[in-house]
């Protein structure tokens, strides 16, 4: 199976010289314009890697790479003109695992980036455990826990705070809430859906309150956001 590549630059003549070259090295290819396209970007193709530009619209690499670490250890590297040692620095503290700067040679970043997908490879998290923040939920037993702590949940109710976690940032529409507890035998009635987020809000919120919330998106569902 091809390995796939999300390049983020905002430089268009960047990502068509990404995308040749690394296609022609039978990798696949996604490309975004900004950190916000990115995010997005990450929640449909599921990449093994990232190529990260630093300075770019809306949202830059800094700022890109501060919100993934909150959810994911995929491995980053920057590609960027900002070649200052304290840049360097702010980037691998928050958590770039190589940096390469502009101009570079092609035949260096194919190796840069083998060497870093070859490195990461043994620290990929088990597909069992998905983690948000200090909320860690082991799908395989069905065990919740936060910073290490076991927390009592229902089946029903973890089966939604799943859903919430795999589109953390994102809304899911109480239409997919719905039917998911219907596939699970619950009730798909909303006011059964309310009750069940109310109950997952009554336990958590103690417990992840300046991390993480459980919001209403008024009319169309909830959305599981990072406050910090």
């Amino acid at each position: 199976m091809k390995q796939t590549v999300l390049v983020i630059d905002d430089k268009i003549n960047v990502q068509i010289m990404l995308t040749d070259v690394l296609t022609t090295h039978g990798y696949q290819v996604i490309c975004a314009s900004n950190g916000k396209e990115g995010l997005h970007k990450l929640t449909k193709h599921k990449p093994d890697i990232i190529l990260l530009d630093v300075m770019m619209p809306q949202m830059d690499g800094y700022e890109f790479i501060k919100k993934l670490r909150q959810t994911s250890e995929l491995p980053v590297i920057m590609i960027t003109a900002k070649q200052q040692e304290a840049d360097i620095v702010k980037g691998f503290e928050l958590g770039a695992d190589d940096y390469i700067a502009k101009p570079f040679r092609m035949n260096e970043m194919l190796m840069r980036l083998k060497a870093v997908l070859k490195r990461t490879a043994g620290n990929a998290i088990p597909q069992t455990l998905l983690r948000v923040a200090s909320l860690t939920l082991n799908t395989e037993n069905k065990e919740l826990t936060i910073n290490g702590k076991l927390i009592e949940l229902t089946v029903a109710e973890l089966t939604l705070l799943y859903l919430l976690m795999q589109n953390a940032e994102h809304t899911v529409t109480k239409a997919t809430f719905c039917t998911q507890l219907i596939n699970e035998g619950y009730s798909g009635l909303e006011s059964t859906l309310k009750i069940h987020i109310r109950n997952i809000r009554i336990k958590l919120e103690p417990l992840i309150e300046g991390q993480l919330s459980i919001e209403s998106i008024f009319g169309i569902g909830y959305r599981l956001r990072l406050t910090s």
